[in-house]
């Protein structure tokens, strides 16, 4: 069996629940990243354990603390409540019922400034760890663990060799890639963890690749 130091000694976090605190803040602080532009309120619909015992293991305030930009050793965690109120921000829980995911799992969307929404999907799997699942419907399928580039990109031919053309003449090794589309020929998300860091230059770079829409460095070390 395999396990690494992380998931024999777990992360360092404000308590009770590795799960249901530790991992529901880095859900979140993960989704903000995604998300990537202002919002003014935000609406996490809980599933399963998430849904039946979050609210006793401190999920909504982790959840909601993450999507602030808090990480999950942050004491202001439990006051994130507060820190949303003062910052104009407002918050909405419910329970929902999703099929084929984890038991611990949220549905995260955005309400941005401009009057666009975002939403994001993901899990808490265990100490400390997540996964997200689907952004904006797609697949996505990623840890954040690594640092993890998000694109998207008109679903044309030649997108995807210009983006690894890009990161390997910054000498950035790509350890996984995956492309998803909700609809051939529209627009794709292609989601890759680095073997090391993404400087800005490269986002900047992918920036003004033609037929890519938007780009998003996803790193929860920093």
């Amino acid at each position: 069996m395999n396990l690494s130091l992380f998931e024999v000694v777990g992360p360092v976090m404000i308590g009770p629940s590795s799960s249901h605190t530790a991992g529901a803040a880095r859900l979140g602080r993960a989704a903000r990243l995604i998300a990537a532009k202002p919002f003014t309120k935000v609406q996490f619909g809980l599933h399963g354990s998430f849904a039946k015992t979050g609210k006793g293991h401190g999920t909504y305030q982790a959840l909601l603390a993450g999507t602030l930009g808090l990480k999950e050793d942050d004491e202001r965690l439990r006051n994130a409540f507060v820190l949303a109120e003062q910052q104009q921000v407002t918050w909405q829980f419910e329970e929902i019922e999703l099929a084929d995911v984890h038991e611990n799992t949220a549905r995260i969307r955005f309400f941005h400034t401009d009057g666009t929404e975002s939403e994001i999907e993901g899990s808490s799997i265990g100490g400390g760890r997540i996964e997200i699942t689907r952004i904006d419907g797609a697949a996505a399928g990623f840890s954040a663990e690594a640092p993890t580039l998000l694109i998207t990109q008109r679903d044309v031919k030649g997108v995807v060799s210009e983006i690894s053309k890009a990161l390997a003449e910054q000498n950035i090794n790509i350890g996984i890639m995956r492309v998803s589309r909700l609809t051939r020929g529209h627009q794709a998300t292609t989601v890759i963890e680095t073997d090391s860091p993404i400087p800005l230059s490269v986002k900047e770079k992918l920036e003004k690749v033609e037929n890519i829409l938007s780009v998003r460095i996803i790193d929860l070390s920093e």
